[in-house]
């Protein structure tokens, strides 16, 4: 109960602080992220959470999935075929090269096996703009920036998944019963989990088109809710993915079901807000001074270079050639915090039992702390910068137009949620 109780203390401060921090560097994410460090054993030591609580793995999965469920339901494939060339660039090009280069810097810099290194790469590959959400969600911010940053969050989650199990069943025999059988399982389990993530909304649009059926207005926006239910539940019960399950089934509901998307607007956007938010809370109580001082000093040379050099460059280099501008191109390689679905992998590899998972894990963890705390404090700042800008006339680097108006139909995140 009482960390019932510091979440709610927690939200309220973050409801009366959402107007400050959506004009400073203060982020609402940060004040969860810090308020279940403070709780936690490491200082006030009023709730005991352990990266095996079971709170720790049922946040993390509740979250990741509201999350991906709700990013899908903003996918438009039209956009997508339209403006497909910039997302394929840093998916293709920019996400391998930020998962080698972590890998490297594991290796070399932690100790790490190669096999584990390059499972802390895939980890820490993703990146979550929740945490930069004035930089996604402002719309002084160029449409094109927005819509980058917005597909690439969307779609690297479940494009690391496979990548994560394959080298946990790799790293080590504590981790599977066999390579072969785990690469079957694994297989199997994504197959699964895009089947349920493709039928289920498909019989769902088909009970509702039946016409002794239909939702009264009052209850549309629970359609889709009972639908993520029914798909979370399912998967949860056939071992199927369901994170791939999650973001598929909101796409496609939102494709054969636009009515469905606007009705569930608000409240998929306020329950993957809380989910968010526990989530938030729970990993901040897993911060503890001991967390960070078992990293050694190459890990944070690592996680400081994964921030500020890793990403960026390997972004930078994928969008050579392209029609963005100089002030576009950095403020793209900045943004690449690492986010939920770093948290609920990383989980998984601590959970696994492979050699050197609490090694790994203690890397992982602190280097999304410091990227929540980097992105979230710098995207109003240089959110603002594009307004300034806008409004004084200065020339962008091309005569390139950036449409600045609209709203965000079409791209892999929702709204900008609280800072």
């Amino acid at each position: 109960m009482v960390l019932v109780v510091v979440f709610g203390v927690a939200l309220l401060a973050a409801v009366l602080l959402s107007g400050l921090a959506a004009r400073t560097v203060l982020s609402t994410s940060f004040l969860f992220l810090a308020g279940g460090a403070l709780v936690s054993d490491g200082f006030l030591g009023l709730i005991h959470i352990t990266p095996d609580s079971e709170i720790v793995s049922v946040t993390a999965d509740l979250a990741l999935f509201a999350v991906l469920f709700t990013d899908g339901m903003h996918v438009s494939f039209g956009k997508l075929r339209a403006n497909w060339r910039n997302p394929a660039r840093a998916l293709g090009l920019g996400m391998p090269l930020a998962f080698v280069f972590m890998a490297l810097l594991t290796h070399f810099l932690v100790g790490l096996d190669w096999t584990t290194s390059f499972l802390v790469g895939a980890v820490l590959a993703p990146t979550d703009p929740v945490f930069a959400s004035a930089i996604v969600g402002r719309k002084e911010v160029p449409a094109k920036l927005r819509e980058l940053l917005n597909v690439e969050s969307g779609v690297n989650d479940g494009l690391a998944l496979p990548v994560v199990l394959l080298l946990i069943a790799a790293a080590g025999p504590a981790a599977g019963h066999g390579d072969e059988a785990s690469f079957g399982k694994i297989a199997l389990e994504l197959l699964l989990g895009l089947v349920f993530g493709v039928a289920l909304p498909l019989l769902v649009n088909g009970l509702v088109r039946f016409r002794l059926l239909g939702a009264e207005p009052k209850l549309q926006p629970l359609l889709p809710l009972a639908t993520g239910i029914i798909l979370y539940a399912t998967c949860h019960l056939t071992h199927a993915n369901p994170y791939l399950a999650a973001f598929s089934a909101g796409a496609l509901l939102a494709a054969v079901s636009p009515e469905a998307k606007k009705a569930f607007g608000p409240l998929g956007e306020a329950l993957a807000e809380l989910a968010k938010f526990t989530a938030l809370l729970v990993f901040g109580a897993l911060l503890t001074p001991h967390l960070f001082g078992d990293l050694p000093f190459g890990g944070y040379v690592a996680l400081v270079l994964a921030i500020a050099l890793i990403r960026p460059t390997s972004l930078l280099i994928s969008l050579v050639g392209t029609r963005f501008t100089r002030r576009e191109k950095l403020t793209a390689a900045w943004f690449g915090p690492k986010g939920f679905a770093s948290v609920v992998y990383g989980l998984l590899v601590l959970q696994s039992g492979i050699p050197q998972a609490e090694e790994a894990y203690t890397l992982i963890a602190v280097c999304i702390a410091f990227s929540i705390v980097a992105h979230s404090s710098t995207d109003v700042p240089i959110a603002r910068m594009f307004d300034v800008e806008d409004l004084v006339g200065l020339p962008d680097d091309d005569t390139q137009d950036h449409p600045h108006t609209g709203d965000r139909e079409g791209t892999a995140m929702p709204t900008a949620r609280a800072h």
